[in-house]
């Protein structure tokens, strides 16, 4: 275990990087990310919730069990990681991100890369301590992969078209209709209906009108 109760997210990072382990309790029973919490170390916090090994990721770019072929190229685990572990979960953003690298932004690539997330969203729900928050973030990612998808199949303009969709607000009031209706329905498709963090996101979005 560390402490993380300094407030530093950069040497945060570091442990984390070195290996240090964020499951394990302290002798009050606390993880790290509580204790940060606990102090008001908020982006620590952020930091830990959103920290995801690289070796975990590399892991599907070797052949398991009965394949021939991994199931993410070496070449799209950089790009992929970036993305995984970025802390700014705004939908312009990691279509951005998806833009910015021409190995991530075609669709075999981006298939790919979604199908690798559902992997990791479904075995942090049947891990022995299971991450719901990291498993909602792996499948929020997959579903605005899914859509990147769609663009670069059937808009001229591609991934522009996209973030323009994101970023239009209606007339009235220059709300973002497309892209609260996107949100919404990555979370009404996350597949494990029974977690918790699901049922708090229901019962906070349900009652709000668009």
């Amino acid at each position: 275990i560390f402490s993380p109760n300094s407030g530093n997210k950069e040497i945060t990072w570091m442990m984390l990087e070195a290996g240090a382990e964020t499951d394990v309790v302290n002798s009050v029973g606390r993880t790290a990310a509580q204790m940060a919490a606990f102090v008001g170390q908020h982006d620590c916090v952020t930091v830990i919730n959103n920290f995801f090994p690289r070796e975990r990721l590399d892991y599907y770019t070797k052949p398991q069990g009965l394949d021939k072929e991994p199931k993410l190229p070496v070449k799209l685990a950089g790009p992929l990681h970036k993305i995984i572990t970025t802390t700014n979960m705004h939908p312009v953003k990691i279509v951005l991100l998806v833009k910015e690298n021409p190995l991530l932004a075609e669709v075999e690539a981006l298939q790919k890369c979604y199908r690798v997330l559902d992997l990791i969203c479904e075995k942090c729900m049947k891990q022995k301590d299971m991450n719901e928050v990291l498993a909602m973030k792996m499948h929020y990612i997959s579903c605005i992969f899914q859509k990147c998808i769609t663009f670069l199949k059937e808009r001229e303009d591609k991934l522009d078209g996209f973030i323009k969709s994101l970023l239009k607000g209606r007339d009235k009031d220059g709300f973002p209709v497309y892209q609260e209706k996107l949100i919404r329905e990555s979370i009404r498709k996350f597949p494990y209906c029974e977690t918790t963090l699901l049922q708090q996101l229901v019962r906070s979005i349900a009652p709000v009108e668009i």
